[in-house]
């Protein structure tokens, strides 16, 4: 019997409900073919590891704009056993309304095939009307230990959530960015070629800084007010462009990063590297109860500050955009204990969020039992269970 609680919740919120509601897998990872047929409750997929429970959460994943939750290259997501051009189609809820989402590698392009409610769509970004997705996976335990590369795309990923045109100023800056680079290292000074470039990196990457400036200050605040037993978390967009917005407007900003390029070109040329700019930035946690820095923390409450991270970004879309993102929870219930996983759980029913989440141990998705629907994976095959 479903809870009364959830449903009442789902009841209310179903015309901005986000949710997957049929999805099929072809050459995908270690599928063959797999169908998934739900509702809009939260997904439990539970088998041993390596059965590809993973692999559904990253079909999932390619629903909404980016490489997947692997940051895989298309070529690497076919099946292992010589399947070629992987294919994942979806029917979407997304405010009330059926979307039917295709996407795939097709050998005559190089780049992922979008189709939306049968049309072409002219680039994966036009995903991000329909789905937003915040994921964790096992990987990014690391997160507050590894470089900053890996916190930025983090930061990144809960801004398109409320910004898709995040995405593409981040792909004008890395590409000005990356052809300034190829003219240094060839030693052509093609001053105006130069300075269009620069041009483009200082006002794209001062647009970029003042987005993830303005992303983690929401977020503080939302993470300040705390949730249950996972600690308060002090957030911060940090480096030199978002230093110079503390300082002043973006226009001066966009002038002193456009500086700085042109006055580092021999540097640079030797280098290799563009030495300043959003592209070295970082997204600094901190444990606001014991003021300590994320990556002083211990292990489990790295984690706990990451899901505190990832509740408050779903609590804010769900406010601000009137419903949550999918969330993919790959193997994070396991490390957390019952007060911390039951927190969890009730955040996910409070929000109606459709949570997909995998683990090998049914026993820990007890509390989930009445409001979810749950799957076995087992052999690269899925089935409801009872």
């Amino acid at each position: 019997m479903r809870d009364t609680a959830f449903v009442e919740a789902a009841t209310a919120g179903a015309a901005a409900r986000l949710s997957v509601n049929r999805m099929r897998l072809t050459n995908f990872r270690c599928y063959t073919a797999a169908a998934f047929d739900g509702d809009e409750r939260p997904v439990v997929l539970t088998g041993p590891n390596g059965a590809g429970k993973t692999n559904m959460l990253e079909a999932v994943s390619f629903l909404a704009p980016g490489r997947g939750l692997r940051q895989a290259r298309l070529i690497d997501v076919d099946r292992r056993d010589g399947g070629t051009e992987w294919a994942v189609a979806a029917t979407v809820a997304a405010a009330g309304n059926p979307v039917e989402i295709g996407t795939g590698r097709d050998n005559t392009t190089p780049r992922r095939v979008v189709r939306i409610n049968g049309a072409p769509a002219s680039g994966q970004g036009a995903l991000a009307e329909y789905v937003s997705i915040v994921w964790l996976t096992p990987q990014m335990d690391r997160l507050f230990l590894d470089g900053a590369s890996a916190r930025r795309r983090f930061l990144d990923r809960l801004i398109f959530g409320f910004d898709a045109e995040h995405a593409s100023r981040i792909s004008a800056y890395e590409h000005a960015m990356r052809e300034r680079a190829r003219l240094l290292k060839l030693g052509r000074q093609d001053d105006t070629w130069l300075s269009a470039l620069e041009e483009t990196m200082a006002s794209r990457g001062v647009a970029i800084a003042a987005a993830r400036r303005e992303m983690a200050g929401r977020l503080a605040r939302a993470c300040a007010e705390g949730l249950g037993p996972f600690p308060r978390a002090g957030i911060a967009a940090t480096g030199h462009v978002e230093d110079w917005l503390d300082d002043g407007p973006a226009l001066a900003a966009e002038d002193r990063l456009r500086q700085r390029l042109a006055e580092s070109r021999s540097e640079d040329a030797e280098t290799g590297r563009t030495a300043i700019g959003p592209h070295r930035s970082d997204f600094a946690v901190r444990h606001l109860e014991k003021d300590m820095l994320a990556e002083q923390c211990s292990t489990g409450e790295q984690k706990a500050l990451l899901i505190a991270v990832v509740l408050a970004d779903a609590r804010l879309q769900a406010a601000e955009r009137g419903v949550a993102p999918l969330l993919l929870l790959d193997e994070v219930v396991a490390h957390l204990d019952a007060g911390k996983r039951r927190a969890l759980f009730e955040e996910v029913r409070t929000l109606g969020v459709q949570a997909w989440l995998t683990g090998t141990d049914r026993l820990l998705f007890d509390d989930l039992e009445s409001y979810a629907q749950f799957y076995t994976v087992a052999d690269a095959t899925l089935r409801h269970a009872a």
